[in-house]
């Protein structure tokens, strides 16, 4: 009778989890995310709703380009990450201090990011974040793979106001 508990937990474990991989799956083929929260810089956009792609390639050099954006508040971004390197890299937008922060905390933990401001991108590969800047302002983004940040792999993002 344990044997029958054991593998009717483990059953259910397994389709649950396999149900939220399905759903984070539709959640990034639709633009949608799950942390799609207000911040200083913006909110998680809507796919549908970007009507312009900026590319970003990111370099082996330590360095992003382009490494400025200009954006008009409110509009929305696909911003397609191309690594064309061999060194995994990322992007993460913020402002200066929330990135000073997060570096120094990825120097210790090297924690994945699950936010929809950040994308991993593997050597060679590409990425994708859709951002709503519905703020105007100055704001950042950089790279937080340990020791890309210090070497100073950032970039500038320019929020006109409307």
């Amino acid at each position: 009778m344990k044997a029958i508990g054991v593998v009717l937990a483990v059953t259910m474990l397994g389709s649950s989890s396999v149900a939220c991989a399905q759903d984070t799956a539709k959640q990034h083929a639709t633009g949608a995310h799950a942390h799609s929260v207000q911040t200083p810089f913006g909110i998680a956009g809507d796919a549908r709703a970007a009507k312009r792609t900026v590319e970003i390639r990111m370099l082996d050099e330590m360095r992003f380009a382009p490494e400025t954006i200009d954006v008009r508040q409110g509009e929305t971004i696909r911003i397609v990450l191309i690594n064309t390197g061999k060194l995994p890299h990322e992007l993460v937008i913020g402002t200066k201090q929330d990135l000073d922060r997060h570096a120094a905390m990825m120097m210790d933990s090297g924690t994945a990011h699950d936010e929809a401001y950040a994308a991993q991108v593997a050597p060679g590969g590409t990425g994708e974040i859709v951002w709503n800047f519905n703020r105007a302002g100055r704001f950042d983004y950089a790279c937080l793979v340990a020791g890309h940040y210090q070497a100073g792999m950032t970039g500038r993002i320019s929020v006109a106001t409307r």
